[in-house]
């Protein structure tokens, strides 16, 4: 494996570095009003979430996986006192805080702190009231006087694999589709720019956050080391699948092809990943409903056409697709509870087919999807499976929940 940072050129790759995010006191402040909001449809219980989390972590270190965590680089990434303020500042930005008054009180309440419990605090959210004289002058905070939060948590950071992608070498730092879901780019772009390991333009960007067209991690799934499968969904759109293209083949990268699928834009289809996933050389997991005709645009790199970019429309298979991307005769395609009318419903809402592949052929999935699971294994799959009954609640599987830094090469 090269001496590089990042390194990340399939979905198979025996899994050697991974970045997680082990659920906080986000949790702990959903309600039921703020579901809809923070795009969580159950509210966790947080005591068993951490343990299943730590079970999630404890397996992949029990296979030879190096885990970090979200928080702990964030942390790092502290070089300096102005570094740490200049962040302060950002997340105060952008949580909408516009008055002077607050600005100021909400900086030194978060200053005061050490750096681990400043980076927790701006994840979990904070609220009026521990701000020390808290006042209500403006006609806005006046009306909104009964919402409890100054910022608002942020529970979906527990899905590291949404806000930055690692591609090959690099990475994409991506505009999220929602705006509760803004801020969690923040911590990347942080790391990306100062961590002593990560920072200081030591990983090439090949997307930044302050673009104008949104695209989300769970979108992005590495076929090879030249073909790249990218969802157009709920939450990525095709622009900006555009200036990703642009950026990665005009940078000295191995990938030609890039494959944007166009999946329903629905809730139970957020994103690509969560419908079809890698798992082996020849062999996918899918949710039944994408199996059929598909409309897939092929990107090329050209340097003869304009922005170096060679776009088709194919209408074809996914099978069909794959094969030819992947240049196999064969591949075997694995339906989400063997496309029962009634399981494979319950099972994708579960994702069951979330799966995150450690080596080929072996994969950690939800221990709650039993009929997928069971199929997996008749399929020479081999399994790990860990406990699922709170974390599920996210609708997010060991793939969302994951976000790979290096991979062994597959040959």
């Amino acid at each position: 494996m090269p001496d590089s940072k990042i390194n990340v050129f399939s979905e198979i790759g025996k899994l050697k570095k991974v970045l997680l995010k082990r659920p906080g006191e986000e949790v702990e402040n959903l309600t039921p009003a703020l579901l809809p909001k923070l795009l969580f449809d159950d509210i966790p219980y947080l005591k068993i979430a951490r343990e299943e989390h730590d079970e999630f972590a404890k397996t992949l270190k029990s296979l030879g996986v190096e885990v970090v965590y979200l928080e702990d680089l964030a942390v790092e990434s502290f070089a300096s006192t102005q570094i740490k303020e200049k962040f302060t500042d950002d997340f105060i930005f952008e949580a909408g805080i516009r008055s002077e008054s607050q600005k100021e009180a909400l900086k030194k309440f978060l200053l005061d702190m050490p750096a681990k419990d400043m980076v927790l605090k701006m994840m979990a959210g904070i609220y009026k009231y521990e701000l020390p004289n808290y006042k209500t002058y403006s006609l806005g905070s006046m009306v909104n006087k009964s919402y409890p939060f100054m910022t608002d948590p942020m529970p979906n950071l527990i899905f590291t694999r949404d806000p930055f992608a690692s591609i090959g070498n690099g990475v994409s730092i991506h505009k999220m589709r929602t705006d509760v879901r803004a801020r969690e780019t923040l911590f990347a772009d942080l790391i990306f720019k100062h961590h002593p390991e990560y920072g200081n333009n030591s990983v090439p960007l090949y997307y930044k956050r302050h673009r104008d067209f949104s695209i989300e991690g769970g979108d992005v799934l590495i076929l090879n080391d030249t073909v790249l499968a990218v969802g157009i969904s709920e939450r990525t759109e095709s622009r900006a699948i555009d200036k990703l293209a642009r950026d990665i083949f005009a940078s000295n990268t191995s990938f030609k092809t890039i494959l944007a699928l166009q999946i329903p834009e629905t809730r139970s289809f957020m994103h690509l990943d969560t419908v079809f996933t890698h798992i082996d050389k020849d062999k996918f997991t899918i949710h039944p409903e994408i199996k059929g005709p598909l409309v897939v645009y092929k990107m090329e790199k050209d340097p003869n056409a304009q922005y170096g970019i060679t776009v088709k429309k194919q209408n074809s298979t996914l099978e069909d697709t794959l094969k030819e991307a992947l240049g196999l005769s064969s591949i075997t395609l694995i339906e989400c509870a063997g496309a029962h009318p009634v399981h494979a419903a319950r099972e994708q809402w579960n994702d069951g087919t979330n799966t995150l592949a450690v080596a080929p052929g072996e994969v950690v999935v939800y221990n709650r999807n039993h009929i997928t699971n069971r199929i997996l294994k008749e399929q020479g799959i081999k399994v790990h499976e860990v406990p699922s009954s709170e974390l599920s609640r996210g609708r997010g599987g060991p793939r969302c929940m994951s976000m790979p830094l290096l991979r062994e090469s597959v040959k």
